[in-house]
C-alpha cells in the first residue's frame, strides 16, 4: 500500500513537471540577432518584420562589426521578435565591398517548431532545458546570409541560406564612415582580401 502510494505520488510530480516544461515553451519570448565577420562591417539600413495580417515593425540596427561563428558568434544586435513574424526583410552596405544589398525572406512555419524544441544552455550554476528562442542573421560578403537558431553561443543550430540582390546606388553617401572603415580595417583587407565563399 506504501509502496503505491509512493508511486502514485511519483507519477504526479512527473506529470507537473511535464506540463511546467510545455507551459515554458508555449511562453517562449521570440527575439532575433544580426552578425557579421570581423573586419566586414555592414550598416544594416532596414530590418522589417511581418505577421502577415497582424502587424509589421522594424527595429533599427546601424552599424555592425561583430560576430560570426566560434567562440564569440554568431552574436550582435538583438531585439525582441513578437509575433513569431512569416516575412524578414533586410538591407545593408557592405563597407568592404562597397556595395548595397537587400533581400526578402519567407520564414517557413516548420522554423518556428524547431525553435521550440529543448536545446541545452549552459549558465554558470547548471545547464538547463530551454527553446532555442533567437532567430540569428549573419550578413557576409558576397551578399550571402545565413540563419541560424540558438539560444546561447555555442548550440546554434543552421536553418537556411539566401542569398541577396545587388542594389544600385552610390556608396559616396558613407564616404566618411568608410574612411574610418578603412583606417581600421584596410591594412587587413589588402593581406586577407573580401572572401565571398567559404562563409
Amino acid at each position: 500500500m506504501m509502496i503505491q502510494k509512493y508511486l502514485a505520488i511519483a507519477l504526479l510530480l512527473s506529470a507537473t513537471a511535464c506540463s511546467t516544461v510545455y507551459q515554458q515553451v508555449d511562453e517562449v519570448t521570440w527575439r532575433f540577432q544580426v552578425a557579421t565577420p570581423k573586419h566586414y562591417d555592414v550598416w544594416v539600413e532596414h530590418l522589417e518584420f511581418e505577421l502577415s495580417g497582424v502587424r509589421h515593425w522594424w527595429h533599427p540596427v546601424g552599424y555592425m562589426g561583430c560576430c560570426w561563428k566560434g567562440p564569440n558568434g554568431p552574436t550582435g544586435v538583438l531585439g525582441r521578435m513578437e509575433p513569431f513574424p512569416n516575412f524578414v526583410a533586410i538591407q545593408w552596405f557592405s563597407f568592404a565591398e562597397q556595395v548595397f544589398y537587400q533581400r526578402l525572406i519567407e520564414i517557413p512555419p516548420e522554423w518556428k517548431e524547431k525553435m521550440r524544441a529543448l536545446a541545452p544552455m549552459v549558465t554558470h550554476v547548471d545547464v538547463r532545458m530551454r527553446p532555442r528562442y533567437i532567430l540569428a542573421f549573419g550578413l557576409a560578403p558576397g551578399g550571402e546570409i545565413v540563419v541560424w537558431m540558438k539560444n546561447q553561443i555555442g548550440n546554434e543550430v543552421e536553418l537556411a541560406r539566401f542569398q541577396a540582390n545587388k542594389i544600385e546606388r552610390s556608396p559616396a553617401i558613407y564616404r566618411n564612415s568608410t574612411k574610418e572603415y578603412l583606417e581600421e580595417n584596410g591594412a587587413y583587407l589588402e593581406k586577407h582580401g573580401i572572401p565571398l565563399t567559404g562563409w
